[in-house]
């Protein structure tokens, strides 16, 4: 297992210390291309660089989709290798924001809080919003599985509910989970139920090697 960070923006956003989207994507980006060349601690990787699981919490589901879909407005700054996208067999994504207009309409108070420092000031957000880009349809292997928590306060149910129906229409491997997990939006990492769906999930949906 390999736990990445990212830089963050700050909460008093200036013109000297802006930090945006993509910028927060492009940081995991440049971890993930290291990782499938890196050879392990000592030359003896501990890992399977061509069988990658990837998860993304909250905006970590925001930022693995923003990498793994295609803009389909203006440039498309986030370019995985073809070595990447061959390498990742799935996308596990919990409690994310994927819809950020539909997030305003939910909890508009999230605006100034975050999403302003963290996408700048816009009349919308739709082209920074996941819900609008396309599979990158020549590696359709990617199997993605979406998780949402009933006990969630923080991003409401209506955000995965969204990003399902999109990737329903458009790639062969999609799954969800709404129903199991009743935690709060942090919680749901603390416990054991999630570690055991998407364990099981592995299990069930990652082909063995061969």
């Amino acid at each position: 297992m390999a736990v990445p960070n990212y830089r963050l923006s700050p909460r008093e956003t200036t013109e000297d210390n802006a930090f945006r989207h993509p910028e927060h994507a492009k940081d995991v980006l440049r971890f993930l291309e290291f990782v499938i060349t890196w050879g392990g601690p000592y030359g003896n990787s501990v890992y399977n660089s061509g069988r990658l699981c990837l998860m993304g919490h909250s905006c970590g589901a925001h930022i693995l989709s923003s990498i793994f879909l295609e803009a389909t407005q203006g440039e498309d700054p986030l370019c995985p290798s073809a070595k990447l996208l061959e390498s990742t067999k799935a996308i596990i994504m919990s409690e994310g924001i994927y819809d950020i207009d539909l997030l305003l309409s939910s909890f508009p108070t999230y605006r100034t809080w975050f999403i302003e420092a963290a996408f700048g000031r816009r009349s919308t957000y739709g082209e920074v919003s996941v819900t609008k880009m396309n599979p990158r349809v020549e590696y359709s292997h990617l199997r993605w599985l979406i998780v949402h928590s009933k006990g969630d306060t923080l991003v409401d149910e209506a955000q995965s509910k969204a990003m399902y129906q999109h990737l329903l229409r458009s790639v062969p491997h999609i799954t969800k989970n709404f129903e199991e997990l009743i935690e709060e939006h942090n919680d749901i990492l603390k416990g054991v139920e999630f570690v055991k769906l998407v364990g099981q999930y592995m299990i069930d949906n990652i082909p063995p090697c061969t």
